[in-house]
């Protein structure tokens, strides 16, 4: 009886060392593909910050340096739809002349194919339960020249929030152990680029 009883106390226990063997390998997976699922969509909002901080631009010199600037634009900025055609005086055929055809809303020209698309929760930080990504404009000087920038960045903290903090503060510390924001973001408060930290 004793030999059936020990028999199986250590297949319990084979079963639970079994199972967290089998949890410390899925674990670290599921978190990572969790984290991309969740990259992927905040990377996006991140471009559609940029392609409206883009044109926003070439309405007004500068970029937006708050949000509330950048959705009014949103709501209510128009892009000249231009036709170009040869210069009919131009025997070199290499001067062209631009013709105004008219005008479409900004939301129209790019989130025109993205169905449910709100640009009112451009502003939001996916998976944050309403944290708001931190964006900012202003100039640099480079060579004399005054250079508009833009940046906007959403850390770990906000989008892979009640995922395993423990994994999260790794990757904080990672990050800034080489100096790193710890997040994603696009554009620089000091370089002229609108580049992407995940690019």
């Amino acid at each position: 009886m004793k030999s059936l009883l020990l028999k199986i106390v250590l297949f319990a226990v084979i079963i639970f060392m079994g199972y967290m063997v089998y949890e410390s390998i899925n674990k670290p997976l599921k978190f990572t593909k969790e984290r991309a699922k969740r990259e992927a969509v905040v990377v996006q909002r991140l471009k559609d910050i940029r392609n409206v901080q883009s044109l926003y631009k070439q309405a007004n010199n500068k970029y937006a340096a708050s949000f509330d600037s950048l959705l009014a634009y949103l709501n209510s900025g128009e892009i000249p739809v231009v036709k170009l055609i040869p210069d009919p005086t131009d025997t070199t055929f290499t001067k062209t002349i631009s013709d105004t055809l008219g005008y479409v809303k900004v939301t129209d020209s790019l989130f025109s194919e993205r169905v449910g698309f709100n640009p009112n929760n451009l502003r939001f930080i996916p998976f944050s339960e309403g944290e708001v990504f931190v964006m900012d404009a202003g100039s640099i000087d480079r060579g004399g020249v005054n250079v508009s920038v833009f940046e906007a960045k959403a850390p770990f903290t906000a989008y892979l929030k009640g995922m395993e903090e423990q994994r999260i503060n790794n990757l904080i510390a990672g990050e800034e152990d080489i100096e790193k924001y710890p997040g994603l973001k696009v554009g620089s408060m000091t370089e002229p680029s609108t580049d992407g930290n995940w690019e």
